[in-house]
């Protein structure tokens, strides 16, 4: 009975003693392993440090050397900036100094300035005394004056300016009447002779042409066909051509209309080619006025080598020649230019002959003198202009220059034949029939001449005779004498070239009558 529970209590203390052998054990073991394992984190602390040491050794390294570059930089750009500042207080000096020196100069100016206005002011103060002395004087002998001629001074100026004015234009009426009469009896003759002369040796049939085409059709039918359907045909003719197709009823027929003379021919020769070939369409209009285009440039080039050859005129330049033939195509006031020009040049030669000049020039400046004409509907300005401009860059004489520009008044005629030139344009455009104008154009031609006839004062009334060559006017007696009738044929001559533009010359005539009527009772 004792002996169970003894063996309970040895079997505790067993177990006692093993647990407390294992604890002890247990202890031993960890009591190792704290042991290795702080000898481990104390080996590993001590490669840290060092590690440690060594980044913070080559962070100072670096620092060091970053801070030493960075310290050469910046003395650097101190130094290359001081070399800046001093050469800016260099040039800030050298500019102070001019600065000093203008001043210098300047001060020095401005007192001698001073002194010529201290002088100046003196003189001018003597000067203003003199003046009032003198005018004092003047303002007595005035008063003498009046008292002695009864008059004041404005009455006494006005009669003065009164008889100086009517004896000075007695005296110019009668200079101008002289200087007239010695001309005409001197030079009319000869110029008389001289202008017939060559009248009579060139006549030529006078043909007048228009600025607008007719093309003749076979029929009716055949405008249906140049239209198209839906209008394709004559957009395709007017776009191509740069024309106007006027359609309208005149039977059989169809106008072409443009100002440029080369188009128009294209144009009317198109038309020719189609309305025989009978095929018209937007294909065939392109092909048909290519072609024409062409033989219209061939025959500029043979019309102008023709009039060269006419005139025996060699060596003119193979560009200006075509723009020569070009004027056959030009018209003005229904003449045509290229007959009008080797007009002027038949009657420049002719005249150039009978005063001993040069033949072949005159000639020359007689055919070119219009050339201007050839490209005036496709480049700015006026005819003068742009054939000076040919003539020049085509190496032209100065006296063939001088001729076109001096034809028409623009420029003063610096050579005998220029003036050659001038009266045989006037000849050949004034040669009745020559040209032609229309009813609008000539009824206001005729308007605005009576106009500047009736703005003069003593004028009465002023008529307008030969369509616009002549103008009559009639005179108030009791306001215009006979010298003021010669002056007032020569203002009148003067503002009629200088406001209007006409063909030819025109002839004024101041026509004075005075009556005496009484009636006896």
């Amino acid at each position: 009975m004792f002996e169970q529970p003894f063996e309970w209590i040895l079997a505790i203390i067993t177990l006692a003693v093993g647990a407390g052998v294992a604890i002890l054990v247990m202890f031993l073991l960890n009591k190792n392993k704290t042991t290795s394992a702080q000898k481990s984190a104390k080996g590993i602390i001590k490669d840290a440090e060092i590690k440690a040491e060594r980044i913070v050794k080559n962070a100072e390294i670096d620092a060091k050397q970053a801070a030493f570059e960075a310290r050469q930089q910046a003395d650097n750009d101190v130094r290359v900036r001081k070399g800046e500042i001093a050469a800016l207080e260099q040039n800030l000096s050298l500019k102070e100094k001019a600065f000093a020196q203008r001043e210098a100069a300047l001060s020095q100016k401005e007192n001698t300035l001073d002194r010529k206005s201290e002088s100046l002011d003196a003189r001018i103060h003597s000067y203003e005394v003199k003046e009032e002395e003198l005018d004092k004087k003047i303002d007595s002998i005035i008063a003498e004056l009046e008292k002695v001629s009864g008059l004041s001074v404005k009455e006494a100026h006005d009669e003065i300016m009164a008889r100086v004015e009517s004896k000075m234009a007695v005296e110019i009426a009668a200079y101008i009447k002289n200087q007239e009469d010695e001309a005409k009896a001197t030079a009319e003759a000869k110029a008389t002779d001289l202008l017939s002369l060559a009248c009579a040796k060139y006549a030529q049939d006078v043909t007048t042409e228009r600025t607008v085409s007719v093309v003749a059709l076979p029929s009716d039918e055949m405008k249906g066909r140049i239209i198209g359907r839906e209008g394709r045909n004559i957009h395709a003719l007017e776009t191509q051509l740069g024309v106007d197709l006027v359609v309208d009823d005149t039977p059989e027929v169809i106008t072409v209309s443009c100002f440029d003379p080369i188009r128009r021919e294209i144009a009317r020769r198109t038309l020719e080619h189609l309305v025989k070939d009978g095929r018209i369409q937007p294909g065939r209009i392109e092909e048909v006025v290519a072609k024409c285009k062409k033989e219209v440039e061939e025959s500029t080039q043979k019309y102008g080598e023709e009039a060269c050859f006419k005139l025996g005129l060699p060596r003119i330049n193979r560009e200006l020649v075509n723009y020569i033939g070009r004027l056959h195509y030009r018209t003005s006031y229904g003449q045509n230019g290229l007959d009008h020009s080797m007009e002027v040049a038949y009657l420049t030669g002719i005249m150039a002959a009978e005063l001993g000049l040069d033949q072949s020039l005159a000639k020359r400046a007689g055919l070119l003198h219009d050339i201007g004409k050839a490209i005036d509907f496709e480049m700015e300005g006026s005819h003068v202009e742009l054939g000076s401009k040919l003539a020049r860059k085509y190496g032209e004489p100065d006296v063939v220059i001088n001729a076109i520009e001096s034809h028409h008044g623009d420029y003063p005629a610096k050579y005998i034949i220029s003036n050659l030139v001038h009266a045989a344009d006037t000849l050949s455009a004034a040669r009745p029939g020559a040209r032609s104008e229309t009813l609008e154009t000539y009824i206001k031609r005729i308007e605005q001449l009576e106009t500047i006839a009736k703005e003069f004062d003593g004028v009465q009334q002023a008529y307008s005779l030969q369509a616009g060559r002549e103008i009559r006017i009639m005179v108030i007696p009791e306001k215009i004498n006979d010298s003021q009738a010669v002056v007032l044929a020569q203002q009148v001559k003067d503002k009629i070239e200088s406001e209007m533009t006409y063909p030819g010359q025109i002839k004024v005539s101041v026509i004075r009558e005075y009556r005496a009527v009484e009636t006896a009772k």
